[in-house]
């Protein structure tokens, strides 16, 4: 018979996969055949085969050419392994009834994601928004205390034959914590897996009901708790909060990058300058204590929207500990910059729904009653 591509591959038609009633050819695993006189060379492509079902395999091809069509021929075989698909978890969905799950992070500690977590979902709220929050610092929860919840303990409530972590509520916000199941003064000292795990059940058990908006106040870095968030939910967008210090502004790159990449890809909504400056009572001198606008000048340079600044102001930080956002405080300073911020977030997340290519939530529905998306 004649050594040709065409000889070759319909004699390949009888070789089937390992542990299967499919031929190497009719599969798509024979990829490729090239004949230069007596020379041959095939090109396969496999799912993590084991070595010998490999070997066996390519012994397989050049026994039956070698049998049934030029006895001489002189084969080169290249296995190229593919990886198979990653198992989608089951827990990878859209929790039922939230319409938009909004990340706020940075990469450095202390910078103000909590503050801004807190803020923005009670000014939300106060508009006549569903929201929620989650708290996923495991290590180092701090939304209890700066909603007034700390020491609360949620209770288990039966949904739909179910049972369920029904969520505590605080300023029309409900709200899930791992600071709810510990001590104020205990340290939760977990590996990754196990706080992965704690995460996921605080997602998935908690009785969420209806959100316009689920924020997630994210702990510093990139690791564990950021990938098994990417990875259990479809995160609408994010926001990037900093300092507008040097060192603040490298971490927040970092944290920008981790949303940008390839197997990530969530859509940042914008930058948050906080600590942006501070002003004494008796004068409108702005003093910029860890430098002048650095988030802003991140924000041209990598080409993403600035959502606004917050500055140093001691009313934001007595309400912090004293449990009440400051942004509900009527006609007040703080009160106006969490509003433009609200809006601002809202009419980005709206944009990055209408422009964007969907993903597994792209559209804000069932939102009757919040005023903050209305035209």
């Amino acid at each position: 018979m004649e050594l040709s591509k065409k000889n070759i591959s319909k004699t390949l038609e009888k070789i089937n996969i390992s542990g299967s009633d499919d031929n190497i050819v009719s599969s798509g695993v024979l990829k490729n055949i090239q004949v230069f006189g007596d020379q041959v060379d095939i090109d396969l492509s496999l799912s993590n085969p084991t070595l010998q079902a490999r070997k066996k395999l390519e012994v397989d091809i050049m026994k039956i050419i070698h049998n049934e069509i030029y006895e001489k021929a002189k084969i080169n075989i290249n296995t190229k392994i593919e990886k198979a698909p990653a198992k989608i978890s089951s827990q990878s969905k859209k929790i039922s009834g939230v319409d938009s799950i909004i990340a706020v992070s940075s990469a450095k500690g202390g910078v103000g994601k909590s503050t801004l977590t807190i803020n923005l979902a009670a000014s939300l709220a106060k508009k006549g928004c569903k929201v929620g929050i989650l708290d996923a610092d495991i290590y180092g929860p701090s939304v209890p205390t700066m909603m007034d919840v700390e020491g609360y303990v949620p209770k288990s409530i039966k949904v739909n034959e179910e049972s369920k972590i029904d969520p505590i509520e605080s300023y029309g916000v409900k709200i899930m914590s791992i600071g709810f199941f510990t001590k104020l003064d205990q340290a939760v000292v977990w590996r990754g897996p196990m706080a992965s795990k704690a995460l996921n059940q605080m997602i998935f058990d908690t009785n969420w009901g209806e959100l316009d908006f689920l924020f997630l106040d994210l702990p510093p870095g990139t690791g564990d708790i950021h990938l098994s968030l990417v990875q259990s939910l479809p995160i609408t967008g994010s926001i990037i909060v900093s300092t507008p210090q040097n060192v603040a502004l490298a971490d927040a790159r970092r944290g920008i990058k981790m949303f940008q990449q390839d197997s990530i890809s969530v859509p940042i909504l914008g930058l948050v300058e906080n600590m942006a400056y501070f002003k004494t009572e008796d004068s409108e001198e702005k003093h910029y204590i860890f430098g002048e606008a650095g988030v802003k000048y991140l924000s041209k340079d990598l080409n993403i929207n600035f959502l606004g600044e917050i500055p140093l102001i001691k009313s934001l930080r007595e309400a912090s500990d004293f449990g009440r956002p400051a942004s509900l405080q009527e006609s007040t300073e703080a009160s106006k910059i969490f509003d433009d911020i609200s809006k601002n977030v809202v009419e980005q997340l709206l944009i990055r729904n209408k422009e964007l290519p969907p993903t597994k939530i792209v559209e804000i529905t069932n939102l009757v009653g919040c005023s903050a998306i209305k035209k």
